[in-house]
């Protein structure tokens, strides 16, 4: 390791963060984020993890800031909405709402057995030290202005920038009948709303922690992710064993991991050769081989052999970092859905307002009510048309969901995408890597007179080389299987898209490839009809050699197909999605493969760059049109497709080009997904739909039209249980969206 190196380690930070105590307590996300060489992102001190490894905060930054709890309260006082929302604020703002919660309700039930509810329904007279409304004044200030005041200051900034909230709604309920029974009790004496205004609090705290216990899970899932690196890990520095915490290894460090130990971070094998268990990163159960050269992903575990592998990715780069990122994306990220319940919230906000205000007038100036029970229709009015469901309604089955999919190895990158995939109406796949396995084998060597077997592996093996298409690489296998050596004399080394390669081997021109590349190259196919239709039809594809412009042979190979394929298309053709299978191959050997899983469209023998062509056409026709591939060389096509979803991507996430990406190379997964998202969004319309209907009805209630009639009178403590009981049931509905992950198991 050179000297550069070292400074760029004493960057990372001088401090071991194995000897630093916390001081927010046990398991800080900071310090796991710290791990990954991200930033803090704890939860009191920020609201979101940032992947940039310019902004990290070291640990000295994070002691130096000492987890300040006025920092933390200030920010969701500032911004309460905006950390609700938040999965990674969801323990701590659970905890928060739980505490203020069980405050506000141990001032609340003598409040309540103080409060005119009590005498008058119950006949409760209990013995007061002090007049019954100053003992209430006492009791209620510290609900309101301690345990309420994340509403309170809320309302303030939410107003300072022009935006109507939920907690301007409760503030103008609360604050109106806190500071009429202020009046009350000092000036005029009589009955008081002090109750009306604990109990809403009360209410409110508690729906909000019901909330956060739904949410907490995500961020549960997000520990869970960071506990899967390693906080220490061993480098080989000048032939010597080093510990340094993960968090400072740099790019080409060496590390060493033995059996057991899990891998801190992305890199490639120098050195050795193991089996890794990639499963809790990419789904996949059988441990992988490895061997100089295989790549390895951080979080993953290695169970056999002792290996050196030197770093290639670090901090926000890794492919956990980026899952993390990913899967944070959706849970902050709105659905379509949402941002119309978001403006429909800030228009029920002036209507609750105008409510209240048409309420108070029309009994007091046209009613013939006195101010009390002029008041008490105005406040409840205000109280039960909060909004507070109607915000919960999305957001709630939209982290659920996210969740589930993480859970299942399903990333979908925003809420938006949970909620259009269920739009789906027709999927095209990929064949290679998303139909078959992707892992061609060499099924046929036949040589033409004139060439031997040998021969013809060693031009077409050493041509195919410098390729990285699959077929290519099962040629060079089958090469290295036979133990024939590589020219060491490789020249002019060109990829003609969707067709082949050329190159100059030892001096003779060499073509492997389709039939259109040795046509277009003006070479007599005559004698191979027969034989190159024979493999065809047997569902294998041919690569054709020619050496100085004379046929040498055949080469044939073949891709199984999955075994899920055939289950995953008629369980699309049940859900009633159209499919379609894309491949650059010959159209006999599409029709094969298609015939065996149940598709009945096929678009063969087509070249990569006019895959996009095809969905676009499809586009045109009025189609919501998905694209299945392996996220890279189907990259046009999936950026195309209103759902573009990546299979098998593994540590090659294609995060810019696909909007969901399956970890595991299962086609079930795509049925899953659909599932997951039909089911999200049905939740999503359940939950809006509670949410408005209860809205509608509830406010002429409140505002007394069954008074005149039935004596029908909704006292504002009454509306705000009301409205917190909205809420519950809207996050538990929410909540309930997990039973879906069983169907989900049990279509695996």
């Amino acid at each position: 390791m050179d000297m550069n190196q070292d400074k760029l380690h004493q960057a990372h930070g001088k401090q071991n963060m194995q000897n630093q105590k916390c001081e927010c307590g046990d398991n800080c996300i900071s310090c796991d984020a710290e791990k990954l060489a991200v930033s803090c992102g704890c939860v009191n001190e920020s609201k979101q993890y940032e992947y940039d490894l310019k902004k990290n905060l070291s640990h000295d930054t994070h002691e130096k800031l000492k987890h300040d709890h006025q920092n933390y309260t200030k920010l969701s006082h500032q911004d309460h909405e905006a950390a609700m929302s938040n999965p990674q604020m969801a323990k701590q703002m659970e905890k928060d709402m739980a505490r203020r919660f069980w405050v506000s309700l141990f001032f609340s039930i003598p409040i309540l057995l103080y409060s005119p509810l009590a005498i008058n329904i119950f006949k409760l007279k209990l013995p007061s030290p002090i007049p019954v409304n100053w003992l209430l004044f006492i009791l209620t200030t510290p609900v309101v202005f301690w345990t309420g005041s994340v509403f309170i200051v809320g309302a303030f900034y939410s107003l300072k920038n022009k935006k109507l909230n939920m907690s301007v709604l409760i503030t103008t309920g609360v604050m109106a009948a806190y500071i009429f029974s202020v009046v009350i009790t000092i000036f005029i004496g009589g009955e008081t709303f002090f109750e009306a205004a604990a109990m809403l609090i009360t209410f409110v705290l508690f729906g909000h922690w019901m909330e956060m216990k739904s949410r907490r899970g995500t961020s549960d899932a997000l520990h869970a992710l960071f506990d899967l690196v390693p906080p220490q890990s061993t480098i080989i520095k000048e032939d010597k064993e080093v510990q340094v915490p993960t968090g400072k290894l740099v790019i080409d460090d060496i590390v060493l991991v033995k059996p057991g130990d899990k891998i801190p971070t992305d890199g490639e094998i120098v050195n050795g050769e193991t089996a890794i268990d990639e499963s809790m990163v990419t789904g996949e159960s059988i441990p992988v081989n490895k061997k100089t050269g295989d790549k390895v992903i951080g979080g993953s575990i290695n169970k056999s052999g002792s290996v050196q592998f030197k770093v290639t990715q670090t901090g926000s780069d890794t492919t956990l970092a980026q899952i993390i990122k990913l899967v944070e994306h959706a849970q902050n990220s709105k659905a379509p859905g949402q941002r119309l319940a978001d403006k429909a919230a800030a228009y029920l906000v002036i209507l609750a307002i105008g409510a209240g205000l048409a309420t108070f007038l029309g009994w007091y100036l046209f009613g013939g009510k006195g101010i009390l029970i002029s008041l008490t229709f105005a406040i409840s009015a205000i109280v039960i048309a909060c909004p507070d469901a109607l915000g919960l309604a999305t957001p709630t089955a939209v982290a659920v969901g996210t969740g589930i999919g993480a859970r299942n190895n399903i990333l979908i990158k925003d809420a938006a995408t949970l909620e259009q995939t269920s739009k789906i109406q027709y999927i095209v796949l990929d064949k290679t890597g998303t139909i078959t396995e992707g892992k061609p084998v060499v099924k046929d060597v036949v040589a033409l007179k004139g060439t031997s077997v040998s021969d013809l592996l060693y031009f077409a093996g050493s041509a195919q080389k410098l390729s990285r298409h699959p077929f290519s690489e099962a040629i060079v296998f089958e090469l290295k299987k036979q133990g024939i050596a590589f020219s060491e004399d490789i020249r002019s080394f060109e990829t003609v898209s969707g067709h082949g390669v050329k190159a100059k081997i030892d001096g003779k021109q060499v073509l492997v490839g389709t039939m259109r590349l040795l046509q277009d190259e003006k070479i007599d196919l005559s004698t191979l009809k027969d034989l190159s239709e024979k493999i065809l039809e047997e569902g294998k594809t041919i690569s054709i050699v020619s050496i100085d412009g004379r046929l040498a042979g055949v080469l044939s190979v073949s891709d199984e197909i999955k075994k899920s394929a055939k289950a995953a298309i008629e369980g699309l053709k049940k859900l009633g999605i159209e499919t379609a299978m894309i491949t650059g191959d010959h159209k006999i050997i599409a029709e094969s493969v298609a015939k065996e899983v149940g598709i009945d469209v096929i678009f063969a023998e087509v070249l990569p760059s006019d895959k996009s062509n095809y969905i676009k056409k499809l586009q045109q026709e009025g189609k919501f049109v998905a694209m299945v591939g392996d996220g890279i060389n189907d990259a046009p096509a999936l950026a195309q497709a209103d759902i573009g979803i990546a299979i098998g991507a593994g540590a090659d996430v294609a995060i810019e080009a696909a909007d969901i990406v399956l970890m595991k190379s299962d086609p079930l997964d795509i049925l899953k997904a659909i599932k997951l998202s039909k089911a999200t969004v049905r939740k999503m319309k359940e939950n809006l739909f509670w949410a408005a209907i209860y809205n509608i009805l509830a406010i002429p209630v409140a505002a007394g039209v069954f008074y005149s009639s039935f004596g029908i009178v909704l006292r504002p403590e009454i509306s705000a249980l009301l409205m917190s009981i909205s809420s519950i049931i809207v996050a538990t509905n929410a909540v309930l969206l997990k039973r879906v992950e069983a169907k989900l198991k049990e279509d695996g």
